[in-house]
């Protein structure tokens, strides 16, 4: 039986992020799946917090398109090229980019109307290479913090340490 994602939005950030830190560990402690892996932290971070969208842009050419993987919340932008909205800009420098008023972030691509701040944390496998970034939408503006980051990006190191590598159709 799978562990409950408890309610962490009273929680201090960086106590939060130890939880699912060791809750994400337990749960794909033997996985070396990377659709699993994103499906199973956007879940967590989804529920812990109640983000407006928490989810994964998949590099699907590299470089150049980032296209909507696992996620959780409303309808996301289906694809995001390198270096346009937030996402496009986190992949294609390389680095969490924090946004606490998307109305101020040129270029923000609205996906949905009631976001007000966002963070987009890159991703990459244990060659360095971008996999994706994981995007996270709130309806609060000035919603993500240092804390966040950190958080954010210790999460992300699980696919770091495995690679997936897709069975031959």
């Amino acid at each position: 039986m799978e562990p409950v994602i408890p309610d962490l939005r009273s929680v201090p950030r960086e106590d939060a992020y130890a939880q699912l830190l060791t809750i994400q560990q337990l749960v794909l402690e033997d996985s070396h799946d990377i659709i699993a892996g994103m499906a199973t932290t956007s879940a967590l971070l989804h529920h812990a917090f109640g983000h407006l969208w928490t989810g994964f842009y998949r590099v699907v050419e590299a470089g150049q398109l980032l296209r909507v993987g696992p996620y959780q919340g409303s309808l996301g932008c289906q694809d995001i090229r390198f270096g346009r909205g937030v996402c496009g800009t986190a992949a294609a420098e390389g680095r969490t980019v924090v946004v606490p008023d998307v109305h101020d972030f040129p270029g923000h691509i609205a996906c949905d109307a009631r976001s007000r701040s966002e963070i987009v944390v890159p991703v990459f496998d244990s060659t360095g290479a971008l996999l994706a970034v994981l995007d996270i939408d709130s309806a609060q503006p000035d919603a993500f913090g240092e804390a966040d980051q950190r958080g954010l990006e210790q999460l992300v190191a699980w696919f770091g340490r495995t690679t997936y590598v897709p069975t031959p159709a």
